[in-house]
């Protein structure tokens, strides 16, 4: 028998909603005409692409500009599309004339459309729509490349089975009628608020947005108050959780977290998840779907030591059905969280006992006030490194794993000089400018500080300077590198003044010694482990408009050894020791998974007992993975999938610690293969 839920009339805050004005029609300012002019000259002439503003840029940037606004086709009509069909051809001579009156009027006719599908909203939810749930229709969750709709009633009937989706996904939740229709009637008065709210600033900056985004993911406009946030971020003495954040269509996505931040040390948030409500200490959670995510970003941030509560959807979670709540306590990051730090694990095999090294490097840092500043004592990655380098050696370790995992780069200078220590002077990296010169960085400094093997662990959230390290060790044939394939950003960005706000521009590439850039394919490892992070969603790859994969002429150097030689034994061995392994079984089984899962899910059912079936038969089979796991490490089973991250913390060997000790084992392989090393001293 279906269950029916009831929504019903709302009161206060519904009638301060109808009595707020709708949006006056904003207009572009003369600061902002000036802008335009002034952001096309940087494109133009400071991007490392070759842009052409012309028809064919022009239809890009509408066709940008229309996702932005609506991606999902949900609001605006084709009739809407058509009439402003001049700035598929007309946009190169709004962004140089800084001629901005049909994108205003084009973000205004959305905003009509938005207001009043807002107002429809609440309307049914005041007129009190039954929802019995059982019906036999499904909902597309993707609708990226569906058609302008024709009229009105075709955007009626997808906002209904969109009310009625999210209806039963808060009552699969276990929320009763009254909390259905309260977080309903809050997400919608919310967006119509927000949506009121707009001023030429927030318009200016989507026009903005289409106009970089057609170019590529990482040049952008900073209005003023933005620039601000990014010195902060870039200062990181921002007070917060310590997490990067970007838009996903209705969504708020985790793109990375800051190494040695609030978030990262919980553990209980991850890359890929999903923010769908937020709350501060001791307050009730709002929802934020469909907010902006500036907006979200100041929720999230807040005083030292204070609480912020995050409802998430796991990045795994094909549904949005199961949500978890996530307590961090805000803090600052500093430069010692973030420091280098080198430990000795034990390896038992047949022959005995082996002790190697592992360096966590989280970041790529230096001190550049203390540097500046003539300190002979400054802070900085290699100096880090080499002290844990000396301290493992003296030790007695028989090789070393450096674990790049979750650093998303840092200072240049920094990975360069970190590959001195471990090659006697050469060529590290390569950067292209827009003009097509090259520019050779590289070790002047004769000798190695380490020549003992070497092992670089990567994964999907290594980036930049990352990518330039592993890449240089891997050209050379230093050492191996083991993980996954990396982020791929392999562009670097300069930040430039305008009359109002900042430029964020892709000025140039990373291309590594063999001449492979690093852009949008990453580094791949010598050896693969499973991940669960999948590349559809994070990575280069993953991003719009990402600068192509390419090649420059290969440099002259000397490698090393030959790796390649052994990778069929060491893979072959890996295999072996993975497959017993129940950490990397659950892995691969996992990632398979979640593949086909996410393959298969492209609409739900709005059928509450079909939704039920489906939601409970992935979770069942994600529990069975989990607890197939937990068995074999001698664990206490769970009950439900969801519990799995609240648990992780309890294994003996949880899985990034697994890792480590793969990437150990192979290295040790690989010592074992090649024969007897010789250890340099410092020069």
């Amino acid at each position: 028998m279906s269950q029916l839920v009831t929504l019903g009339r709302s009161t206060v805050l519904a009638l301060l909603l109808i009595t707020m004005p709708a949006l006056a029609a904003v207009e572009p300012s003369d600061a902002q005409r000036q802008v335009s002019a002034e952001v096309a000259e940087s494109l133009r002439y400071g991007h490392y692409a070759d842009i052409s503003f012309d028809n064919d840029w022009s239809e890009q940037a509408f066709s940008r500009f229309l996702d932005i606004l609506d991606g999902q086709r949900a609001f605006l009509l084709d009739s809407d599309v058509a009439a402003f069909s001049d700035l598929e051809t007309g946009m190169d001579e709004a962004l140089l004339e800084g001629n901005l009156t049909r994108p205003f009027a084009l973000y205004q006719r959305y905003h009509d459309r938005a207001e009043s599908r807002f107002e429809w909203l609440l309307e049914r939810l005041d007129d009190g729509v039954d929802f019995a749930f059982d019906s036999e229709q499904r909902l597309k969750l993707e609708r990226d490349d569906a058609p302008w709709a024709g009229q009105q009633e075709t955007l009626d009937e997808l906002w209904m089975k969109r009310l009625k989706n999210a209806a039963l996904t808060l009552t699969i939740s276990d929320q009763d009628a009254e909390q259905v229709e309260a977080n309903l009637r809050q997400r919608y008065e919310g967006q119509l608020s927000r949506l009121r709210q707009t001023n030429e600033s927030d318009v200016f900056g989507l026009f903005m947005a289409a106009v970089t985004g057609s170019i590529d993911p990482h040049s952008e406009y900073l209005s003023p108050r933005q620039g601000e946030s990014f010195d902060i971020q870039m200062r990181l003495s921002l007070e917060g959780i310590g997490a990067l954040l970007q838009a996903d269509g209705e969504y708020v996505k985790v793109s990375s977290l800051v190494p040695g931040g609030p978030a990262e040390r919980d553990g209980a948030l991850q890359p890929a998840d999903r923010i769908v409500g937020v709350g501060q200490e001791g307050e009730e959670i709002v929802n934020v779907v469909g907010m902006r995510l500036d907006d979200v970003v100041d929720m999230i941030r807040g005083p030292k030591g204070s609480e912020v509560r995050l409802e998430v959807v796991p990045a795994q979670a094909v549904d949005m059905t199961r949500t978890t709540v996530v307590d961090i306590t805000r803090d600052t990051v500093d430069l010692e969280e973030q420091a280098a730090q080198g430990e000795v694990i034990e390896i038992e095999r047949d022959d005995g006992t082996h002790r190697l090294g592992v360096i966590e490097i989280p970041t790529f840092y230096v001190d550049f006030d203390a540097w500046q500043a003539g300190e002979e004592d400054y802070r900085s990655t290699t100096r880090d490194v080499a002290k844990e380098v000396e301290r493992l050696q003296a030790e007695g370790v028989e090789g070393i794993v450096l674990d790049l995992r979750n650093n998303g780069g840092g200072a240049l200078q920094e990975a360069n000089s970190l590959i001195g220590l471990f090659i006697d002077r050469g060529p590290t990296v390569q950067v292209r400018d827009a003009r097509g010169r090259i520019s050779l960085y590289g070790d002047t400094e004769s000798g190695t500080l380490y020549d003992g093997p070497l092992a670089v662990l990567v994964d999907r959230l290594s980036a930049s300077a990352s990518e330039i390290f592993a890449g240089a060790i891997q050209d050379y044939g230093r050492g191996l590198v083991v993980g996954t394939d990396t982020f791929g950003k392999g562009t670097v960005q300069t930040l430039n003044e305008l009359s109002h706000g900042e430029i964020k521009l892709t000025r140039a590439k990373f291309y590594r010694i063999s001449g492979a850039s690093t852009q949008h394919r990453g580094v791949e490892p010598d050896i693969r482990f499973p991940s669960l992070i999948d590349p559809e969603l994070i990575g280069e790859s993953s991003l719009d408009n990402a600068l192509e994969w390419d090649t420059v002429r290969e440099v002259q150097y000397r490698t090393y050894g030959e790796p390649q030689q052994y990778l069929d034994t060491l893979r072959s061995r890996h295999q072996e020791r993975a497959a017993e392994h129940p950490n990397f079984h659950y892995l691969e089984q996992q990632s398979e998974l979640v593949s086909r899962l996410r393959e298969q899910h492209t609409s739900v059912s709005l059928n509450r007992e079909q939704r039920q079936r489906e939601v409970e038969a992935q979770e069942a089979e994600r529990l069975a993975l989990e607890n197939e796991r937990r068995r074999a490490l001698g664990l206490d089973p769970l009950e439900e999938w969801i519990d799995a991250r609240d648990e992780e913390s309890g294994d003996e060997e949880p899985i990034d610690r697994a890792q480590i000790k793969e990437a150990a084992q192979i290295l040790l392989d690989y010592s074992q293969l090649k024969g007897t090393w010789q250890f340099a001293e410092r020069n």
